[in-house]
């Protein structure tokens, strides 16, 4: 097969047309990048926007003889980049797309046995990494957009420096506009670098301070669309303004489109926007465009036309918080790297003017680039997967830029919560873990399903929770959508709901055609393409769990049974509703249920929710109703057990004491009477014999069965009235010496009524008159 396809890349290499496309700055470069490849195992290529390294370097590397052999892989942080890189690549050098060229992301793949030029996701090939260790389908990788260092970037990185050392004929490119390439180079040992110009238009930078320290973003805002339109237009003539998030995007869309009326067409940019939203950025308008963009289009996406760019110099950026163990999504200052790539989204089809919301002083005293992610996020996933894959520990594993130490141990801390880690090794709830492509709360869910009677459910509610919501809610039309959405709501929680939708869709496809389905899909705001994704990532998942040997349950799992399985991957995520909506969460945190949850409104007394994030307040989202017997059940190893009051139940026949359960701060049980004997034996038969035995206070079943306590009683009472007719205290033994003989008479296991029973039954007549 391998040779099959090595003949058939042959076939393509020879029909490719690989000349540098002339005109931009790196065919200059092109034999100087072939001659280091020939002799270096990693090349640092650092080029700026518009130089054509993200297209031209696949096909340098098949100058420099690369690609007969193996594939080249070429990596993208997104897959709309993938998809869209490899049809440029394709139609330079003269392919079909998925035949000579392909692409391969997650949920979607256009690749042959011929396929030489292979773009991916860098996730996805991370992927690759357990079924083959060596990457031994490659002999190229390049690693485009490393300045975004990703945490599949730098993982990926880590993986190919250890890879090298063993494959010495494997070549390796990293890329981008903005990179810090001395750090790259250090780290691949000295590695050649070589730093391309852009070929562009001048951009002039304009800073605008606030006059005042009470201006506010929107004076800023409509103070710097005014300069632009006082500005000749010239030959692009659209405004690109960076905004935070989508909130900020539909409240300064709404304002620009009150002032400026028929003058500006306003367009909004978002991850989340729909497709064909999307695409009329793309095609051309008849009056000139303001779009608002998040930092979606800073780098994964260019839109055309642009001559002004407005940057206000901030963005969203994801944090994990050390104290309070959530997501935090704050708004923080963009590094100079990030503003630079804002400014060059403009000048590439005329000369181009950006204009920063903030002082020139201000920016050079932003840091040079941006946080990398394994520097603040969780990395549990990453842990999971170093350890499946045998890698080692993750401080040492040698990251670019080592992870903080405190992320470490909270990922190993997650990890042991949710069961997958015990001292250093994967337990068995961690290896089947490992093996599904899913967050390690959502693999947890699902291990707890597969034993719960829930799997079906859970492959559904797991699938949906790790792509991006397929319901849709556009700014204009929330009533609408909200009320199309009505139908699948679930009365009791969000996860019903997801199974609800998930309902709908299947009836939908069994019951019309394919373009009925999705004119249905889209009249109910579902995106078409989410549910794609869904679907693929269900099949992935249940495809995972018939390889892992679980059995789909055939009886629907009963709303116990999903929330049971559910619990299993949040047990740091419950919640105790304190007052007025309030819950108490973990580790003396504070949150309420999101308002788009069917249980916003409602306060039952415990909840667990699939996400807890902070942004302006924090929001538990995807929320059900939990039991704390079900809390306690799944969270043994985790509860904190603290006892009091210590007492002799006649009743029972046994020493007793109060527990009081916690987890992580929240009482699952305040005050349950539990068996003395299991927590502190000695002191239980220290009870028993003082309390139980000595006064004769056992049930009389016990008794009965054990007739030498009640002669006892009688005889010690009968000394006792003795003492009184004679007002003698000395005739009684006091209370330890009693208890001592009773003590040296029993056995050590018979410290309640049903051990001295069993003792007695099976006890010599020498034993029995001792007593």
């Amino acid at each position: 097969m391998e040779s099959m396809s090595a003949a058939n890349r042959q076939q393509w290499f020879d029909r490719f047309d690989l000349n540098t496309s002339a005109g931009l700055p790196i065919a200059e470069h092109a034999d100087h990048i072939a001659r280091l490849l020939a002799d270096h195992q990693v090349v640092i290529v650092a080029g700026e926007t518009g130089s054509g390294k993200t297209t031209q370097l696949p096909k340098i590397a098949m100058q420099a003889g690369f690609g007969r052999e193996g594939l080249i892989a070429h990596t993208q942080p997104r897959r709309l980049a993938a998809r869209s890189v490899a049809a440029r690549i394709a139609e330079e050098v003269g392919t079909p797309l998925g035949e000579g060229v392909g692409y391969a992301v997650r949920f979607d793949d256009k690749v042959s046995d011929g396929t030489v030029v292979k773009l991916i996701t860098d996730g996805l090939l991370l992927t690759e990494v357990r079924t083959d260790r060596q990457l031994a389908a490659y002999e190229v990788i390049i690693v485009d957009e490393a300045h975004e260092r990703s945490l599949n970037i730098d993982f990926l990185l880590g993986v190919l420096r250890r890879l090298l050392r063993k494959r010495r004929d494997l070549r390796v490119i990293v890329t981008s506009a903005t990179i810090d390439v001395e750090r790259f180079s250090n780290y691949f040992g000295g590695a050649p670098i070589v730093e391309i110009g852009g070929r562009g238009y001048p951009v002039e930078m304009r800073y605008i301070a606030p006059d005042k320290l009470d201006d506010d973003a929107d004076e800023l805002l409509t103070g710097a669309v005014d300069k632009v339109l006082a500005l000749p237009p010239g030959r692009a003539q659209d405004i690109l303004v960076f905004q935070t998030g989508e909130r900020e995007i539909f409240e300064s869309a709404k304002l620009l489109r009150d002032r400026y009326g028929e003058r500006l067409e306003v367009l909004p940019l978002y991850a989340r926007l729909r497709a064909q939203d999307q695409a009329k950025i793309f095609r051309p308008g008849k009056r000139r465009r303001v779009v608002l963009a998040t930092n979606v289009a800073e780098t994964s996406l260019t839109v055309p036309n642009i001559g002004f760019v407005i940057d206000p110099g901030y963005a969203r950026v994801n944090r994990y918080s050390y104290r309070s163990k959530l997501e935090r999504l704050p708004v923080e200052a963009i590094s100079q790297a990030s503003a630079n790539q804002r400014a060059g989204r403009c000048g590439r089809i005329a000369p181009g003017v950006c204009l920063r919301l903030y002082t020139q002083a201000d920016f050079e005293g932003r840091p040079e680039f941006s946080d990398p992610e394994i520097r603040r996020v969780n990395l549990a996933s990453v842990v999971l997967m170093m350890r499946s894959f045998g890698l080692g520990d993750i401080s040492r594993f040698g990251f670019i830029e080592p992870p903080d130490p405190r992320a470490v141990k909270d990922a190993v801390r997650l990890l042991e919560e949710l069961g997958a880690l015990q001292g250093d090794k994967l337990t068995r709830i961690g290896r089947a873990m490992s093996r599904l492509p899913v967050d390690p709360r959502l693999a947890r869910m699902l291990v707890a399903a597969a034993s719960g009677n829930a799997l079906s459910e859970l492959l559904i509610i797991a699938s949906a929770l790790a792509v991006q919501d397929p319901r849709e809610r556009p700014f204009e039309q929330r009533g609408a959508a909200d009320a199309k959405h009505e139908r699948f709501l679930d009365e009791h929680d969000d996860f019903g709901t997801l199974l609800n939708l998930w309902s709908w869709l299947g009836n939908l496809h069994e019951s019309t055609s394919r373009s009925g389905e999705r004119k249905a899909q889209i009249a109910h705001f579902v995106n078409p393409s989410r549910v794609r994704e869904w679907r693929s990532l269900h099949r992935q998942l249940l495809l995972a769990a018939r390889d892992l040997g679980w059995r789909l349950n055939q009886v629907p799992a009963s709303r116990e049974e999903v929330s049971n399985a559910v619990l299993a991957g949040c047990l740091s995520l419950i919640g105790l509703h304190d007052e007025k909506g309030v819950y108490l969460g973990a580790r003396g945190s504070k949150f309420r249920i999101f308002p788009g949850s069917v249980m916003h409104g409602r306060t039952p007394k415990w909840v667990a929710a699939a996400d807890i994030a902070e942004t302006a307040r924090v929001y538990a989202r995807t929320v059900c109703e939990v039991k704390p017997r079900w809390i306690e059940a799944h969270a043994g190893h985790l509860v904190k057990r603290s006892y009091s009051e210590p007492h002799w139940s006649a009743g029972s026949g046994e020493a007793c004491a109060y527990e009081r359960v916690t987890l992580y701060g929240l009482p699952l049980v305040e005050r349950r009477r539990v068996q003395l004997a299991r927590i502190d034996p000695v002191h239980a038969r220290e009870l028993f014999i003082r309390d139980g035995f000595l006064p004769g206070a056992l049930p009389k079943k016990i008794r009965a069965k054990v007739p030498c306590i009640d002669a006892n009683v009688a005889e010690i009472a009968a000394v006792r009235a003795l003492e009184e007719r004679g007002r003698r205290r000395d005739l009684l033994a006091d209370d330890d010496a009693l208890f001592e003989f009773v003590d040296q008479q029993l056995p050590d296991e018979v410290l309640s009524g049903h051990t001295l029973v069993n003792w007695w039954r099976k006890a010599s007549e020498e034993s029995r008159r001792a007593l």
